[in-house]
């Protein structure tokens, strides 16, 4: 019994992986897509998408009209926040919330300059339109930091602190940021959005070679000629890995790198291994939907309804800490998942196989688990 395929088998492996290349170039809405998620997709995405609050409309409500407002109002400046003007009263800054032309109101009560003056304490109201929850917390709590630091500085200067020494215990607080100094919001949306157009293709490439050979009836032919099951799925799988791995080049050293500065800190090489598992591993995802689906517009509806759920539980936007004890058990069978632990720790931290290993470990069970019951499933159905 021969163990290993001889030349003829895999002759037919690669004319059938250059057929399903050359079926995609004939495919130019297709092929257009490809080119566009991989580039101007990720372009978007970097330069677009922030997660710190930037240009938010404030209203300040002044009904101090004393030094110590004015300089507090003035401290709430670009880029994190716009000011748009004096509210004139309660009324108007409700308004500006109720229409969406205010994302917060300052409101500086009667008699807050004197009572700094005197050392008591003194409040402030800040109201924030929070129907966008993600952007009324970073303005609280910019607007929070800005308030504290107005009122230890204030206090300072009456005690008489402000340019002399404290006596006394201190707190040296240090901080450091590592892997992205600057907290370059592009770096990480660039890398998310490269890696989410991976997942998708990941699936809906394969899904698309098959379900075209059912749309166009050459599956029958396919299945009548010398060819094995394997010989048909294998190429339609290894032809989308090189297209793929093309546009994942394209991503990182057409954009990513050169226009936003993302750094490389590991392997170029172990990224690419890593991202050729996670494609097989979803083109095996992708085969499935195509051996349960009849047309192209029920492939993609089942992409989808895989890709989402992927996404959320992927860790990407949502901490694993902060998901309810059933979701986080359900994320460790997202590939995703392991896939963007992976990227982040070659790309960003530099981090080798060693560090990875239960990732990559992760990726190569699912793998294994997809390639098995797509197999079965596949000569079940038409072998």
């Amino acid at each position: 019994m021969r163990l290993w395929p001889d030349t003829t088998w895999w002759r037919r492996l690669r004319v059938m992986t250059w057929k399903e290349l050359v079926q995609l170039m004939r495919d130019p809405l297709l092929l257009l897509f490809v080119v566009y998620a991989f580039s101007a997709d990720i372009y978007n995405a970097a330069s677009g998408v922030t997660l710190q609050l930037n240009n938010a409309a404030l209203a300040l409500l002044d009904m101090d009209h004393s030094r110590a407002s004015r300089e507090l109002a003035g401290r709430f400046l670009p880029p994190e926040f716009r000011q748009i003007g004096g509210a004139g009263h309660a009324g108007t800054g409700m308004a500006l919330l109720d229409e969406g032309k205010a994302m917060a109101v300052l409101d500086v009560p009667p008699g807050f300059g004197d009572a700094l003056e005197r050392g008591e304490q003194a409040s402030v109201q800040l109201q924030i339109d929070a129907s966008n929850s993600v952007q009324g917390f970073l303005t609280s709590v910019d607007a929070t930091q800005i308030v504290a630091r107005f009122g230890l500085e204030t206090a300072s200067a009456r005690l008489g602190l402000g340019g002399g020494a404290i006596d006394g215990p201190l707190i040296d607080n240090r901080t450091r940021v590592w892997f992205n100094p600057n907290q370059n919001d592009a770096w990480f949306m660039g890398i998310s959005e490269l890696l989410n157009v991976v997942t998708l293709f990941s699936m809906l490439l394969p899904a698309a070679a098959m379900v075209r050979e059912k749309e166009r009836g050459t599956i029958e032919q396919l299945l009548v000629s010398p060819l094995g099951p394997l010989q048909i799925m294998l190429p339609k799988i290894l032809a989308m890995v090189a297209v793929i791995l093309c546009g994942t080049a394209l991503g990182l050293f057409g954009l990513l790198i050169p226009v936003f500065g993302v750094p490389v800190q590991g392997s170029l090489l172990l990224f690419f291994v890593v991202t050729t598992g996670y494609i097989c591993t979803l083109a095996g995802i992708g085969i499935l939907i195509a051996t349960v689906t009849r047309n192209m517009a029920q492939a993609g509806m089942m992409v989808i309804l895989i890709l989402a759920p992927m996404m959320f539980l992927s860790g990407a936007w949502t901490p694993p800490e902060a998901m309810p004890a059933v979701m986080r058990a359900l994320m460790y069978v997202s590939p995703l998942y392991y896939f963007i632990n992976a990227s982040y720790g070659i790309l960003l931290k530099g981090a080798g196989v060693a560090a990875l290993w239960p990732m990559l470990a992760g990726i190569l069970a699912l793998g294994l688990a997809v390639g098995t019951a797509c197999t079965l499933r596949f000569t079940k159905q038409f072998g």
